[in-house]
C-alpha cells in the first residue's frame, strides 16, 4: 500500500508527566491505564525490572484495543525504578517509607531506570530499551524531608523524588536524560521508533489553544 496512514501513539501509563513530556514534544498521546499489578514481577536486576514491566504494560493496553483500518497504532509502555546501593526501589509503601529513603538517599546517589516498550499493532512489531540516569541527591535536613513527604507528591513516584516537581530542589544534579528521570526519554523514543522505520516528526501535532482539536501534522506509509 503506498497511502500515507495517520499515526495514533496511545501511552500505556497513568503518569501526567510521561504525557506532559510528549506533549512538549509535539506529540499528542492517547491515554490507557494498564492496571497491572507490578509486585507481580521480581528481580534482582533493576534494568530486567522496569524493562519487564513496561512489556507488561504494553500487552495489557494492546488486549483492549481496537485499531482501525485507516490508522497506524502504536503502543508505549514505561516503566522507572530506582537503583540505590544494592537496593531496587520502586514507589514507597507509605509516608514512613518514603521517609526513611530520603534519610538514606540524601548526599548519595543512585541510578534511575526507565523501560521502554514500543509496539507497532499493526505489523506486531516491538522495540525496548532502557534509559539509565544518574541522580545526585542534595543533602537535605529532617524538616525538609518531612515537609516534603507532607506534600505526597514522593508517595507517587519511583525513589520517591521528582525533578519536574517539589522535589527538584532536592536533587543537586544529574548525569544523563532529565526525561529519563521524569519516566520517558524522549531521544530513546526516537531511536525505537527508527527500528520500526519511524520517525518522531511522524507523531508530531498541531494542538488548538485549549486543546480543542488537534491536526496532524506527519504521516507514515504503511
Amino acid at each position: 500500500m503506498s497511502e500515507t496512514l495517520p499515526l495514533r501513539l496511545v501511552l500505556a501509563s497513568a503518569s501526567p508527566a510521561r504525557r506532559k513530556l510528549l506533549q512538549a514534544a509535539g506529540v499528542e498521546p492517547e491515554v490507557l491505564v494498564s492496571g497491572v499489578d507490578e509486585s507481580l514481577v521480581v528481580t534482582e536486576r533493576a534494568e530486567e525490572l522496569c524493562l519487564e514491566l513496561a512489556r507488561l504494560k504494553a500487552q495489557a493496553v494492546l488486549t483492549r484495543l481496537s485499531p482501525a483500518a485507516d490508522q497506524r497504532t502504536l503502543v508505549i509502555g514505561c516503566d522507572s525504578v530506582l537503583a540505590f546501593e544494592g537496593d531496587i526501589l520502586g514507589k514507597p509503601a507509605d509516608a514512613a517509607d518514603a521517609t526513611k529513603r530520603w534519610q538514606r538517599m540524601r548526599g548519595r546517589s543512585g541510578v534511575l531506570h526507565s523501560g521502554h516498550c514500543l509496539v507497532d499493532v499493526a505489523a506486531g512489531r516491538r522495540a525496548e530499551a532502557v534509559a539509565s540516569t544518574t541522580v545526585h541527591f542534595a543533602d537535605i535536613s529532617d524538616d525538609e524531608i518531612a515537609a516534603y513527604v507532607a506534600t505526597g507528591e514522593p508517595l507517587a513516584v519511583a525513589g520517591a523524588f521528582t525533578i519536574d516537581g517539589l522535589g527538584g530542589p532536592f536533587v543537586e544534579r544529574i548525569e544523563g536524560d532529565p526525561g529519563t528521570v521524569v519516566g520517558l526519554s524522549m531521544p530513546l523514543l526516537r531511536r525505537l521508533l527508527a527500528e520500526l522505520d519511524l520517525r518522531i516528526t511522524d507523531l508530531w501535532t498541531k494542538v488548538a489553544p485549549g486543546g480543542q482539536s488537534v491536526e496532524p501534522l506527519g504521516n507514515v506509509r504503511s
